[in-house]
């Protein structure tokens, strides 16, 4: 996988065009100001989970005693049910009914950003090639980029494109995901009958 394919893959999962309905609906109790800063200091929580996962997954998988294979086909069950739910969505959104009040972790950074599909992700591509961190913090560096820049314009891209066209890039981005989760599956599926035999 190089850099560019895995900071798409990580893009994909991070979902910023399916969240901008989220966030708009979250910070529009806010100050316009206290908004950016809330967006920033969210964005920037979820870089560091991720960070931590890619980094530290290795050493989590050892303590538990799990083997990669496992990360990857539950990582794929559960960016096919991500996948899923962006092309059918629940009227509740992503992530099920949001509490009230200023956000602080949940549900912004943690799952909505730094989901448990890119957590598992960020781990499987530590874990199988540890040897390429440098090239995968780059790729998790430009996916949370990308997805910042595009999650400080919401308010600019939603009042562009509208609610269906933003509701029918998610369901796009949706079908690339199930299509990824599938792939990671069937991978994880392999790997573990070659071990196995």
């Amino acid at each position: 996988m190089t850099i560019l394919s895995a900071a798409l893959l990580l893009f994909l999962i991070l979902d910023p065009l399916g969240n901008i309905p989220v966030f708009l609906s979250l910070l529009r109790p806010l100050p316009p100001r206290r908004q950016r800063i809330v967006l920033v200091r969210e964005l920037v929580i979820a870089l560091g989970v991720l960070m931590a996962f890619l980094w530290g997954g290795k050493y989590a998988l050892e303590l538990m005693h799990l083997r990669q294979e496992s990360v990857a086909i539950a990582g794929g069950i559960v960016l096919f049910l991500i996948g899923i739910r962006m092309i059918f969505p629940r009227p509740e959104g992503l992530m099920g009914a949001i509490p009230d009040g200023e956000p602080f972790i949940v549900p912004m950074a943690i799952p909505l950003v730094a989901g448990p599909s890119g957590m598992a992700a960020v781990m499987l591509m530590g874990s199988n090639e540890p040897g390429r961190l440098g090239d995968w913090s780059l790729a998790l560096l430009l996916a949370w980029g990308a997805t910042a820049a595009i999650l400080m314009s919401a308010t600019l891209l939603y009042r562009l494109l509208g609610m269906r066209a933003l509701s029918a890039l998610e369901r796009l981005m949706g079908m690339l995901l199930v299509a990824i989760s599938v792939q990671m599956f069937l991978d994880g599926i392999t790997a573990y009958l070659r071990l196995s035999s």
